[in-house]
């Protein structure tokens, strides 16, 4: 695993400016990361494929299909260095927002575009670190059937490279989104082949965002469906509440 180091010679007065925007923590979401990592793997039966795909070094962006509660943690505990995980807002209250706080992890507002999320992924980013994104936003089937553009806009601003992520097991067929699995389930998750991506200055064309948005929605889609084959571990499919997940509880 490699140590997150400070950025050296990064303008972060260039747009979007992060020259104001706090840096992530380094050591305790790593000590996190142990903690967590030794506690899913004695819950459930943790399969790990792909890991050398991750870049050691450098800055990198995990996009990954949403299926269940427990996502965000198995992707922070798991991938092969430290990483900060976009996580929804409404879980940034009280002691669990506190520690969420603690640990790197990002709040971000997923009905409204919040600057304030993306300044904290830019600078993130443009300190060498891996961010977890979900491009679909919400947690559902996991077939990755639409994605938003924010993945690419990071990519696109920093030039860090986009590696899909398939994860499965984390929600049961019909079982409510907010639900985790039963103890002693099997986990998977498949780290992808980077897709590289070269920084584009402003102005960016919608068209050719809207391209590599697709692209990249495809690219983990493939790899979502490919894993599901291989490892004979099905997607959950639609839940029963997943209408609910963008209101507010």
């Amino acid at each position: 695993m490699s140590w997150p180091t400070a950025d050296t010679g990064v303008d972060h007065n260039a747009p979007p400016r992060t020259d104001r925007t706090a840096s992530l923590p380094i050591v305790l979401p790593w000590i996190a990361q142990r903690i967590t990592r030794v506690v899913l793997r004695r819950r459930y039966r943790v399969e790990v494929h792909g890991a050398g795909q991750v870049p050691r070094s450098g800055p990198v962006l995990l996009s990954v299909n949403h299926i269940g509660y427990l996502d965000g943690p198995l992707l922070v505990a798991l991938t092969p260095r430290v990483s900060h995980a976009l996580v929804k807002n409404e879980m940034l209250v009280g002691r669990t927002g506190r520690l969420l706080d603690a640990v790197g992890q990002i709040p971000v507002e997923r009905l409204e575009m919040d600057p304030a999320w993306v300044r904290r992924c830019v600078r993130a980013l443009r300190q060498r670190r891996a961010v977890v994104v979900f491009p679909e936003v919400r947690r559902g089937g996991g077939e990755v059937a639409s994605a938003r553009r924010g993945v690419v806009y990071l990519a696109l601003v920093t030039g860090a490279p986009v590696v899909p992520v398939a994860v499965l097991g984390t929600r049961l067929p019909g079982a409510s989104i907010h639900s985790r699995p039963p103890h002693g389930s099997r986990l998977v998750v498949s780290f992808g082949q980077p897709v590289p991506v070269t920084a584009v200055p402003w102005p960016r064309r919608r068209d050719e965002v809207g391209a590599l948005t697709e692209r990249l929605r495809q690219t983990l889609a493939d790899h979502v469906a490919a894993t599901a084959a291989g490892s004979g571990l099905a997607l959950p499919g639609r839940a029963p509440d997943e209408v609910d997940d963008l209101v507010p509880r």
